[in-house]
């Protein structure tokens, strides 16, 4: 699903328009993006988390020429999704696979 479906999706689910689910869509995505960009996370609970992640640096390879290259330290986003949206995705099915054993 790309962006302007999930506006018209979120139109007919709320019975809004088009242009009310845009504003909506657009300010939840600038939200997020403000709130990680501080450094903090963002919980929906149900849903799932959004939070910044630090990945070290590390050596890579240049794939062209093969050199070795550093590659700097960054922050990452990163999702968590929570239980329900887990089990919403796998039908209510339980996420522990070792309780399914035969």
């Amino acid at each position: 699903m790309k962006k302007k479906e999930l506006i018209v999706a979120m139109a007919t689910k709320t019975g809004s328009s088009k242009a009310d689910s845009e504003r909506a869509v657009t300010a939840l995505i600038e939200i997020i993006s403000e709130t990680l960009k501080k450094g903090d996370s963002l919980s929906l609970p149900g849903f799932g988390s959004f939070e910044v992640r630090a990945r070290p640096a590390y050596k890579g390879r240049n794939p062209r020429t093969g050199e070795e290259l550093e590659i700097a330290a960054s922050r990452i986003p990163a999702f968590r999704a929570g239980a329900s949206l887990k089990a919403a995705v796998n039908d209510g099915e339980s996420s522990n696979k070792l309780s399914r054993q035969t």
